[in-house]
Formats: C-alpha cells, sequence, structure tokens
C-alpha cells in the first residue's frame, strides 16, 4: 500500500466526522469522502505539503457544495427531516460519553438551522477545535468573516442546543425505567418519567406515518406510547442502544425495526424525544444488527 493511500485510510475518520456533522446522513457523508478520494488520487503527482490541511478543506468545500442542494431538497420533504441515527462504534461507557456532546441527534438536528458555510465555520472552530485562521484557509473566507459566522451561528443556536449535561449512568437508568413502563403498558409511569412540556419531533420521510409537526405535552406522549402498545402487545420491544453517542432505544415491532428513538433528559424527566420512522434512514442499523446477528 503506497503511502497516499495510508495517508488517506488515516485521515478518513476524521473526513468522516466532518462530512457526517455537515450532513446528517451517513450516505452522503460517504460520496464527500469518495469525492474527497478522487481528488486526493488526482493529486498524487503534485502531492499538497500539508496533506491533512488540504484534505479537510477538500472534504469541507464539498460538504457546503452538497448540503447547499441538500437544502433545497429538504424544503420539500414530507414532514420533518430529522438525522440518520448511527448505533455507536462500541459501546463501551468511555466511547460514548466521548462523542455524546457533538454528534448526538439533537445537536445534528439544532445545526440544520445554519447556512452551509456557518455550519461549517462553527463545527471546524466549535467541535474539531481549529484555530481561526485554519477555519478561514478552509473555507476560503477571512479570518475576521469566520469570526462573525462563528458568533452569529452560536447566537442562533443558543436557544435550541442541548441543554443538560447529564451523567451516562443516570440518563441509562431513566431510559431503561421508561421503555420498561412503555413494554408494560404503563401510562402512570410513563407520564412520571415525561416533562409536562416533553416535545416529540418525529421523521417518517413520507414513507410511513409520523407527526408533521411536533408533539407536545408529556401527558400526550404517553398516550401515544400507550396507544402502541395496546395496538401491538407483546408484539413491541424496546432495545436500549448507543446511538450516536448517547444511549437510546431502538424500537421493535414483530421483531422489525420500527424506529430508533434518541432522548434528551435533565436527569429526572425525558423533556425531548427524536424519533427516526424513515426505513431508509433505518437500513444502516438494521444492517448492522443483521450483520451481529449473523456473525
Amino acid at each position: 500500500m503506497d503511502d497516499s493511500i495510508l495517508i488517506f485510510d488515516r485521515l478518513r475518520p476524521r473526513l468522516m466526522g466532518i462530512a457526517y456533522r455537515m450532513l446528517g446522513t451517513a450516505a452522503e457523508a460517504e460520496e464527500v469522502v469518495q469525492d474527497a478520494w478522487l481528488r486526493w488520487h488526482e493529486a498524487e503527482d503534485d502531492p499538497p505539503d500539508n496533506p491533512e490541511a488540504w484534505l479537510v478543506t477538500v472534504t469541507t468545500r464539498l460538504a457546503i457544495d452538497r448540503l447547499r442542494a441538500a437544502k433545497v431538497q429538504r424544503e420539500h420533504y414530507a414532514g420533518t427531516w430529522l438525522p440518520e441515527p448511527q448505533l455507536s462504534d462500541s459501546p463501551t461507557p468511555e466511547q460514548i460519553l466521548e462523542r455524546a456532546d457533538d454528534v448526538s441527534i439533537a445537536f445534528l438536528a439544532v445545526l440544520e438551522r445554519l447556512a452551509p458555510e456557518a455550519r461549517a465555520a462553527f463545527l471546524l472552530r466549535e467541535v474539531f477545535d481549529a484555530d481561526y485562521d485554519e477555519v478561514a484557509r478552509t473555507i476560503g473566507k477571512s479570518e475576521a468573516a469566520c469570526r462573525q459566522l462563528v458568533h452569529r451561528a452560536k447566537v442562533q443556536l443558543q436557544d435550541e442546543r442541548p441543554r443538560y449535561a447529564v451523567p451516562r449512568d443516570v440518563h441509562q437508568r431513566l431510559l431503561r425505567g421508561f421503555a420498561a413502563a412503555v413494554d408494560s403498558g404503563d401510562i402512570a409511569a410513563m407520564k412520571s418519567l415525561l416533562a409536562d412540556d416533553a416535545v416529540l419531533i418525529g421523521d417518517g420521510g413520507g414513507i410511513v406515518t409520523s407527526f408533521p409537526k411536533p408533539l407536545r405535552g408529556g401527558w400526550r406522549i404517553a398516550k401515544l406510547m400507550f396507544a402502541g402498545f395496546r395496538r401491538y402487545g407483546a408484539a413491541q420491544r424496546l432495545e436500549l442502544a448507543p446511538i450516536n453517542g448517547e444511549w437510546g432505544l431502538l424500537r421493535y415491532v414483530g421483531g422489525a425495526l420500527e424506529s430508533a428513538e434518541s432522548f434528551e433528559t435533565d436527569g429526572r424527566r425525558i423533556v425531548r424525544i427524536h424519533v427516526q420512522r424513515n426505513p431508509e434512514k433505518l437500513a444502516r442499523i438494521v444492517a448492522a444488527r443483521r450483520s451481529v446477528t449473523n456473525a
């Protein structure tokens, strides 16, 4: 294996991290990274002095272009567009904790509010800890312009970013209790674990039914969960799983994955639920679970 391939393979996780956080779907992120690889391969005869900076710049700019096109498509999306969930690479507490703050579904959903260049500047600076001169070189703007982009992004996101830093074991214990309540049809227990002003946001992609607008109110959400129990009974099963760096729930109906659910909690009750029901965005989780079962 030649040096150029080794360099790219070493940097691939970082490039995927940038592309996925920019686009919110693994398939689009992989396409961007593949395009970056093709450009890297074309530059073999005249390699850059700083391969990492070169590849980060190319990947970020490709992601900005891809996101511009995606924004137009998402304006016509059926219902609410939510990011594609991913099972964490490893369910160990250390890795879950390491990734939870910058790749959670809640965080990626909030990033959808930002314009492509602002999203890139914000991620490079706030998530990947790039200096402003590096951010400026990457997106092709002045340092002053990048500082302004990041500042405006922070202001724009400040009221919507996940608000609570909850210990992993507390979050996990709360979800176990909620899953047990849903599986047993205990609507009182469900309601007690949901904040009065809890919000449920669903994505069916126009393929399966989902709420076109957020469902607000803990009692309304508890009644929705109870209706699912009444309809499916023992055919419904909730499984705790590491989703995008934090514990979430996979909901199975009749043995088939029906949804991937991500939760924001305040340590005592659930305040927000993101429910991904779009089968196209669940396909990777289904494939990952199948490969584990067949291993």
